[in-house]
């Protein structure tokens, strides 16, 4: 057997081993920025409320996707409206009045306080998740796994309770 055969195997082994831990990487970092994509949507609205209108709406009747009701402002410049749209989720309901923030440009709303910033966030809680599995098992990293899922599920448990 050729001495250069012999010592290529270690040196393939370390190679794919690099590769799985790249690739596992990007993946990892790849579902968090996606996670924080998802959130960025609606989260900018939530968090940066300085100069958009803000106050309350009086859900009167909801849809498949959707609840509208009358807005009611809080804040200096922003306009009464008879109708604002309102994402529905199991948070919403028929009846009820929810504080919310206006998109600019248009008569959709998101909710605000602590229940719409931790709302907003949620897509990154299931992100956090789904990156802890990639990290434990494509890169064996379990005490940083053990961080994200935990993350994860506080985000998603704290959503979930405030809400």
């Amino acid at each position: 057997m050729p001495a250069h055969a012999v010592s290529s195997r270690p040196v393939a082994a370390v190679v794919l081993r690099c590769g799985r831990f790249a690739v596992m990487g990007v993946v990892a970092v790849l579902i968090l920025i996606a996670g924080v994509w998802a959130s960025w949507g609606t989260a900018q609205h939530v968090m940066l409320t300085k100069g958009r209108e803000q106050g309350t709406v009086d859900v009167a009747r909801c849809g498949e996707r959707s609840c509208w009701g009358r807005f009611a402002p809080r804040t200096a410049g922003a306009q009464p409206r008879a109708r604002v749209v309102l994402e529905r989720s199991v948070a919403v309901e028929q009846g009820r009045t929810y504080t919310v923030v206006l998109k600019p440009g248009g008569a959709e709303a998101v909710r605000s306080g602590p229940a719409g910033v931790l709302y907003a966030w949620v897509p990154l809680g299931g992100a956090l998740l789904l990156a802890s599995v990639v990290v434990a098992g494509g890169l064996l990293r379990t005490r940083a796994a053990w961080v994200l899922g935990l993350s994860g599920v506080a985000l998603l448990t704290a959503a979930f309770v405030t809400v």
